[in-house]
């Protein structure tokens, strides 16, 4: 690991950031160009003092989870990713399998949808980044594989009416066959499929069934805890060779979900449930 240059690349790529860049309010009083230590702390989920030891020479070796979310916090290319990850001492992720690494572009599409939830997922179902809206919407779930909690985690499905519960299952499972098919050594899709099958009666149903499709636009019903049930629109924007997908939101200007989803964009992350 070398420390100096690491910290002298942290630090560039850091300032060359303005906050809009990366979805933020620039606020009163910014004196100095670029992201603040903090931000790039906020966006990466890991703590100043933890960063800012980094840009200081006193850090201790960053995980390959650290070094993804430091690369998709400060908009590094794939290039800049991989010399990342060679001056921390890791290997950069293998060309041709799935990737953590979101591109530039996309999370810049993503920044800009202020009032639509937005999020980029992984053909094989991983949340690789979310806005605000999308977080207000089903919750913070970067890092998690969106497959294995569906069929793995009973709550993730609270969001969604019952009556829709198999039509979903069934689009999951044929997605992720057509991801492997397409991808056969590909070792993420491979031991999801391996793990489900082995823990989920279901998804091994379904598997057996040897459903194919890809994700398409379709409207969506949920069942949000605080504005009450949202029809939305879904649109995917399909990143060409990169195996990763925009997924957006919206309503009808007019309609009562609009008006509601208005009111999620208000309200935000304030959690307004009411207490027990």
């Amino acid at each position: 690991m070398d420390r100096t240059e690491l910290a002298d690349f942290l630090r560039r790529a850091r300032t060359r950031l303005a906050p809009s860049d990366v979805g933020l309010s620039a606020g009163p009083r910014r004196r100095t160009p670029g992201l603040r230590r903090e931000e790039v702390a906020q966006l990466t989920g890991m703590s100043t003092d933890y960063y800012t030891r980094l840009e200081q020479r006193r850090g201790s070796h960053p995980s390959r989870q650290m070094l993804t979310a430091l690369a998709r916090a400060l908009r590094l290319t794939n290039v800049e990713r991989d010399h990342l990850f060679h001056l921390a001492g890791q290997e950069p992720p293998r060309p041709g399998g799935s990737s953590a690494h979101v591109r530039p572009g996309l999370l810049l599409i993503l920044d800009r949808l202020h009032d639509l939830p937005g999020a980029v997922l992984s053909d094989w179902g991983q949340m690789l980044a979310q806005n605000t809206m999308s977080v207000a919407l089903i919750g913070d779930h970067v890092g998690t594989n969106m497959i294995r909690r569906w069929f793995m985690v009973p709550s993730a499905r609270a969001l969604s009416p019952p009556e829709h519960h198999e039509q979903h299952a069934r689009a999951h499972v044929a997605s992720l066959r057509a991801v492997s098919a397409a991808r056969p050594d590909d070792p993420g899709p491979a031991a999801l499929v391996t793990e489900l099958r082995a823990a989920s009666h279901e998804f091994e149903e379904l598997w057996e069934s040897h459903d194919v499709v890809v994700r398409r636009p379709s409207p969506k019903r949920f069942l949000h805890p605080v504005v009450g049930v949202l029809d939305l629109d879904c649109e995917v924007l399909l990143s060409d060779g990169h195996g990763q997908q925009l997924v957006v939101h919206s309503a009808q200007p007019g309609t009562q979900t609009y008006q509601r989803l208005e009111l999620l964009r208000v309200i935000g992350l304030q959690d307004l449930t009411p207490s027990s």
